[in-house]
């Protein structure tokens, strides 16, 4: 089964999630995205299909999606970028394929930044033309914030390995490790705890049984340690 999920800002909680099929392709879950009015949703190349990205721009929310090689596209407009600071281009554009073109009439937002740590550029199309170029790499960076919770549940919570492989046993097995995610997020935030989602979750797991109110349990000060930042802006990703 594959795993689509939103990550909000707030918090860095799970705003979203949807299981589907392995077989699921990944654009088709913005189908069933809820929607947010000016929220930013950044995503990989595998959402990459403008008639769903069009919901997006006619619902008045922003979208940072990294481009195909094979998307044709004409410039409108060029404007000068840094390119001290790895950008290589910021650019209106519009669709040349009539078909692609019909899924998305509206002119789009190219931006071109070099990644000289791996000597790669990265080209993205967004809908938003108000914030810097610099702001749209930025923005596609911290999506990589989605793949370190992915990581984090499997190797905190017990997805590695299934108890059951029926659709039912898998499924209830991934909504009880996000709903743990979710409980332990909100513990540390209404406690204001200084540990980190992984110390908090070793504590719970050897104390379940305790009959002792959360506050005392976590009374002890006990040396952070950080799994992830927070995020800066909703992200969406999948495994």
């Amino acid at each position: 089964m594959k795993l689509h999920s939103l990550i909000q800002i707030r918090g860095s909680l799970p705003a979203w999630a949807t299981l589907t099929e392995a077989t699921f392709p990944d654009m088709k879950a913005l189908d069933m995205l809820p929607i947010e009015t000016g929220a930013f949703y950044v995503m990989d190349r595998g959402y990459l299909d403008f008639r769903r990205l069009r919901r997006l721009q006619e619902n008045q929310a922003y979208f940072v999606v990294r481009n195909k090689h094979h998307v044709r596209l004409r410039p409108t407009e060029d404007r000068k970028v840094d390119k001290s600071t790895g950008l290589r281009c910021d650019q209106t554009v519009r669709l040349i394929v009539p078909g692609s073109r019909k899924a998305y009439p509206y002119p789009l937002r190219r931006v071109s930044f070099r990644d000289e740590v791996h000597k790669n550029t990265l080209v993205f199309l967004t809908n938003n033309f108000e914030v810097s170029p610099l702001t749209i790499s930025h923005l596609y960076k911290r999506r990589w914030e989605v793949e370190l919770f992915f990581k984090w549940i499997k190797q905190h919570l017990r997805l590695r390995h299934f108890f059951g492989h029926s659709e039912n046993a898998i499924q209830c097995q991934v909504w009880s490790a996000i709903c743990c995610y979710l409980l332990v997020a909100i513990a540390r935030k209404q406690l204001n705890l200084n540990q980190s989602l992984y110390q908090i979750l070793q504590v719970l797991s050897v104390s379940a049984f305790e009959q002792i109110p959360l506050n005392q349990l976590f009374a002890n000060d006990v040396p952070s340690v950080t799994t992830f930042k927070p995020l800066e802006t909703p992200l969406l990703g999948g495994f």
